[in-house]
């Protein structure tokens, strides 16, 4: 079904553009879609994570002068919303990323836009609003990687995220079963001219994983020179662990994105939202931090900003929103977002996103009701 020029009666909240959104995607590209990788564990974990937690409602909170507004690493926003990397919006809609960004814009939500698009970099540019920055991956060739690097300086990204999680991906099992393959019209047009991944060769007896695919995984040595090529920012993407947070922090990374590339990589890796305070508490406040993982609602996300995120990125929901309503459904899917964060700040008694980072959740698991 193509997507409608109006918002359907069926949407009251941000969640049902997902539920909504096997009526407009077709069953093979939704199963590649919402699934991870393996048996999707993963994906699974990072929404289940936010059941644990509970927001305390507090009382008599004069939160008259409350806004959303939030500043991350110099960036100015008027809510913690962005629009993180997700690959080939034209799966879903004819106008693609154009489209979403276009959206992104009407709503002052800035955007991570994806190496792995639909249209160029520079196209993008053109319908974003300033607030954008980069993604990419390091390519087989420096040469390739330094040239993506200037074409997002040229226009005009402000900062350039990194991703390091996904040296080796594997297609969902549901994914296989619905025997998706992308579209011809899904092609890394970004990518075009440069030189492409290729599998090495292995000796006799050595892994096609470890000595074969995993050859061409990004290095630490690799990160270093990227930051020295670069006078933007660099974020990595991609970081589950604490040390690993410490050790970007001392290559010179700007912030870092605690993300399991949506369940994408390695299948049974914890929920990011469990992983999270650990790496703030490691980090301390000094480190910008935004945080993506299963985020439906705006309760979702006041958990997220509680929990040490400075921001979050909303990855599977946008697509959802553009095939539903098109640019209009991503809008109306950001402002639901919003005015749901502001519910649940109003009701907690939270005036302000540093009132939410102060705020202390409810751990329902350590709490047991006594029914005797």
């Amino acid at each position: 079904m193509p997507a409608l020029n109006h918002i359907p009666p069926e949407i009251r909240c941000a969640l049902d553009y997902e539920t909504q959104a096997p009526r407009f995607i077709a069953a093979p590209t939704l199963a590649y879609i919402e699934g991870g990788s393996g048996h999707d564990r993963s994906v699974v974990a990072n929404r289940a994570a936010y059941a644990r937690w509970a927001i305390t409602p507090r009382l008599l909170r004069d939160v008259s002068a409350g806004n959303t507004g939030v500043t991350l690493a110099g960036m100015n926003m008027a809510h913690p919303l962005m629009l993180g990397p997700v690959a080939f919006h034209n799966l879903v809609h004819p106008g693609g990323e154009r489209e979403t960004v276009r959206a992104a814009a009407a709503m002052d939500c800035p955007v991570i836009a994806s190496t792995q698009s639909s249209c160029t970099l520079e196209q993008l540019a053109q319908s974003a609003g300033p607030q954008r920055w980069f993604q990419m991956y390091l390519q087989p060739q420096r040469a390739d990687t330094l040239d993506l690097l200037r074409r997002a300086e040229a226009a005009g990204y402000g900062a350039i995220v990194l991703t390091l999680d996904a040296p080796i991906q594997v297609a969902s099992l549901r994914t296989l079963a619905a025997q998706f393959q992308l579209p011809p019209q899904c092609v890394p047009v970004n990518l075009a001219g440069y030189t492409a991944a290729q599998e090495p060769a292995v000796a006799a007896g050595a892994s096609r994983i470890l000595q074969g695919l995993m050859a061409a995984a990004p290095s630490w040595d690799e990160l270093r020179w990227l930051v020295g090529q670069t006078r933007l920012p660099v974020w990595a993407k991609g970081v589950m662990h604490a040390d690993d947070a410490l050790a970007l922090r001392a290559a010179g990374v700007a912030g870092i994105i605690v993300s399991n590339h949506g369940g994408r990589s390695l299948d049974g890796a914890p929920a990011t939202l469990d992983v999270l305070p650990a790496i703030r508490a490691a980090l301390g406040t000094d480190m910008p931090i935004v945080f993506d993982g299963g985020i439906r609602s705006g309760s979702d996300v006041f958990k997220a900003l509680a929990l040490g995120a400075d921001a979050v990125a909303i990855g599977r929901l946008q697509l959802y929103a553009l095939a539903v309503a098109g640019a209009l459904g991503v809008a109306h899917m950001l402002k639901l977002l919003r005015e749901e964060l502001e519910i649940c700040m109003a009701l907690a008694g939270c005036a302000s996103i540093e009132d939410i980072r102060a705020t202390a959740l409810f751990h329902q698991r350590d709490h047991h009701v006594n029914h005797d």
